[in-house]
């Protein structure tokens, strides 16, 4: 039976080991074990949020996968298009912990994962079609091309089906043969989504331009409904393609704790705002609040809130306090 969903995305899933001492990856000894992907966080809280969330994947027949699959199933999204693939192993990274809020070193062992061979072969077009929105982010089109053909297909397909599209380009450039490769590539995917919410540096990279306004005008004329400029500790700024612009503040935090999943977040905030038919500039200050959140915990989607924390906190004063 197929699920009735509201959001539907797909990825690569590692296990993630997080030090839980300061100091170089190769002297530290002891790790707290979670779970990372942008497009997993995305659904995760999504999830958390109240929305039906399906995510399409696939994970190796061992303690990886089953640690991936257990997580799913505790934060309620379905994984009936989750394969376990007994060729191929499940991937994991290790990330560093950083006390002066800056960017912690990461590194992945995903190289021939069982999610690395995802294709057309995993689409189930009645499970995609299903959804009202597909999200997608610029991390899975990078781990194979056939990977990369499998968020073409969903992408058009949904858009064919009359459903909304949002794309976080990501940009993981190591994955990629070259940055031209990359921007051409993900430049093409976002020409097929209603949202487009790079970052500003990432915007940079993709279109050449600098102002958040010339690189919200590059995804307009793609035929983009509207693009969300992530610019960090001075917010958020957007341009319809109506004309209607504007740049959200962010939310003040007292301490940055881990940097990682702050995008994520934000994603989480503004998709589901927008679901919700709420207005773009509600939609990206909820972005800003829980990419807040995100940064004062250490992990990927720890400080993702469930629907009565988010409620509680939008009735809250601007600045957030980790609990």
């Amino acid at each position: 039976m197929i699920p009735a969903l509201d959001v539907v995305t797909y990825g690569e899933a590692m296990t993630l080991f997080v030090a839980t001492e300061t100091g170089d990856l190769a002297k530290v000894g002891h790790f707290a074990k979670r779970v990372a992907g942008a497009d997993l966080n995305v659904a995760i809280g999504l999830s958390r949020l109240g929305f039906k969330v399906g995510w399409m994947s696939r994970v190796g027949h061992d303690s990886f996968g089953r640690y991936v699959l257990d997580v799913l199933a505790q934060e309620g999204i379905d994984s009936s298009r989750v394969t376990v693939d007994d060729r191929y192993p499940t991937a994991f990274q290790l990330k560093s912990k950083n006390d002066d809020g800056s960017d912690p070193a990461i590194e992945y062992f995903r190289k021939g994962s069982a999610a690395s061979h995802l294709s057309l072969d995993d689409y189930v077009a009645d499970y995609v079609l299903g959804a009202r929105h597909l999200h997608l982010t610029g991390v899975a089109p990078a781990i194979s091309a056939t990977s990369r053909e499998l968020a073409f297909h969903m992408a058009t397909e949904m858009r064919k089906a009359g459903k909304t599209v949002s794309f976080d380009p990501n940009l993981r450039p190591t994955l990629w043969p070259s940055q031209e490769a990359m921007a051409e590539a993900l430049n093409a995917l976002a020409a097929h989504a209603d949202w487009v919410m790079p970052g500003v540096s990432e915007g940079k990279i993709l279109t050449g331009y600098t102002a958040p306004e010339d690189i919200a005008q590059f995804y307009l004329d793609q035929g983009a409904k509207g693009v969300v400029v992530k610019l960090g500790a001075h917010g958020a700024y957007f341009r319809t393609a109506d004309n209607d612009q504007g740049t959200v503040p962010a939310i003040p935090v007292e301490k940055v704790v881990d940097t990682v999943g702050a995008g994520d977040g934000f994603a989480v905030g503004v998709v589901s705002a927008l679901l919700e038919g709420r207005d773009v500039r509600h939609a990206l200050s909820r972005g800003n609040r829980i990419g807040a959140l995100a940064i004062q915990v250490i992990g990927d989607s720890e400080g993702l809130p469930t629907r009565a924390e988010l409620d509680k906190l939008e009735h809250a004063p601007a600045a957030i306090h980790a609990a």
